[in-house]
Order: structure tokens, then sequence, then C-alpha cells
């Protein structure tokens, strides 16, 4: 089954995962601008980096049959460091142009801190300006709760905000229901440490139905697995449930949430 990965971080991956991907029918690669593992030494990291996202991955999903799309932002982690934030905002609109850019993501909260907030309400500021689609970070474990909550409480209070344009993502049982209940996308991270399996994934898919759900692996430099979408589509199917209902979660979800953007083109059938 042919499907699109909406949240992966390929830039932590090697060659070896893209060939994997392609073979387990995997037509499109979609990244969000990450944490490097590290707080980046100054704006011009920070720039290069969005360099490489924008002109290097393409390149390298393109050797193996896969178009790759990413999202534009700055990170929760270093939102922390107004400074930072106020010498990287600027340059985001010059990579947002560039042809395989979907939107502002992933953005959101860490810590749920005040200087976090400020941050994220500008990048909010950034998005609806431009009607930029916007794909938000919730925070992990213990924090992620009261983050989500935040980030719905910011979004509920613009009346600029269009719910179709906006996926909360790494719901978990706890979050999926309010984000789903405003009127979002809600995705679902399957990382093995610190967010949902494939099996929590369908249990969720089953409790409130397939609309405007996706599914995805966030793999990245940690202890993750860029497979994760292929064991969701293999729990489903271990469940009985239909082809087209998988199919919706995994691929036509996402392509149309991702059809919100100017520049995305949906490859595969």
């Amino acid at each position: 089954m042919q499907y699109i990965e909406p949240h992966i971080h390929m830039a932590c991956r090697t060659t070896d995962d893209f060939e994997w991907l392609a073979k387990t029918g995997c037509t499109t690669l979609v990244e969000p601008a990450f944490w490097a593992g590290y707080d980046r030494s100054g704006p011009a990291s920070v720039y290069d980096y969005l360099r490489h996202l924008t002109e290097w991955e393409p390149k390298r999903a393109a050797w193996f049959g896969m178009a790759h799309y990413c999202w534009i932002g700055f990170n929760a982690k270093e939102a922390e460091n107004l400074a930072m934030a106020d010498a990287v905002l600027p340059m985001l609109p010059e990579f947002l142009d560039r042809p395989t850019a979907v939107g502002i993501g992933e953005i959101g909260l860490n810590k749920n801190t005040r200087n976090e907030a400020a941050t994220l309400v500008r990048l909010i500021e950034l998005a609806l300006s431009r009607r930029e689609l916007m794909l938000f970070h919730t925070p992990h474990m213990a924090d992620k709760y009261a983050g989500t909550r935040m980030i719905l409480d910011l979004l509920r209070a613009d009346s600029r905000v269009e719910p179709e344009r906006v996926c909360i993502d790494h719901c978990e049982e706890h979050t999926i229901r309010p984000a789903l209940e405003a009127g979002y996308w809600a995705g679902i991270t399957m990382y093995p440490t610190t967010k949902a399996t494939p099996e929590r994934a369908a249990d969720m898919v089953e409790r409130y139905g397939p609309e405007r759900i996706l599914v995805n692996s966030s793999a990245d430099w940690g202890p993750s697995r860029p497979t994760a979408v292929p064991d969701f589509i293999l729990v489903m199917r271990r469940r009985g449930h239909p082809e087209e209902v998988i199919r919706k979660v995994v691929y036509d979800n996402p392509r149309a949430f991702l059809a919100g953007s100017a520049h995305f083109r949906a490859a595969g059938a």
C-alpha cells in the first residue's frame, strides 16, 4: 500500500532508511524543522539547516523515487531564547517561498514557558499573515495535556485561524479528543519511548474514526523507527480493517491536509 510519511526527520537518517521507506510503499516524505539535539550556536546555524531541508534532502529522496517536502519553523526547545527568535523569525519567509515548503512547523511548546508562548504567538502571526498551513508540536509526557490546551487556547483566540489548515501533532489518548472536537487535524506519532505505539494508534482510530487523523513516525536521531507507518498498516490489517480505511489514514488524509499548500503535489496513485 502506498503511503505518505507526514512527519519524519530525514536529515537524521541514513540512505538505507530512504531505501527501506521506498520499498515499503512511501511516496512522499514531509520533514518538519527540528531541534538538532543541541541548541544551535547562532542564527546562521538555523539558516544553514533550513538550506539543508530545502536544497539537499529533496535530492536524497529523489534518488529513491520519493518526493520530499518540508515545514519551516523554529523549534519549541530553542524558542525559549527570545534573542535567537528575534534573529531567526525574519529569515523564515525566504524559505517558506521555496518550492518544497508546505507551511510553518513544527512549532509549539516544550515546557510551556512564558518565553516559548511569546515566540509561538509570533510564529502563529507569521503563518496567519501568509495563510500558511501550521503543524504544532505538543510537549512530551507530563507537560502534554497542559501544553496542548495552551496551544488550542491560543488558536481559539484568533478568529483568522482556519481549523482545516492546522494539524495538532503528537496527540495521545488524553489530547486527541479536544484537537478533533475543535476541528483540527490530529497527528498520532508512533515513537517507541515517549509517544504512541502502532497498536495505540490503531486503538485511537477505532475509537474516534479515521476522519482528520494522520499517523507518523517522527523518526529522528533518537530510538525511533522510520517504518512505523507500515507497522501501523500491518496492525490495522491484523485487526480486520478494510483497505480503504487504512489507506484513508496513511495516504488520503495527509494528502488532503497538505493540499492546502500551494507547493504540495501528491505523488503516487
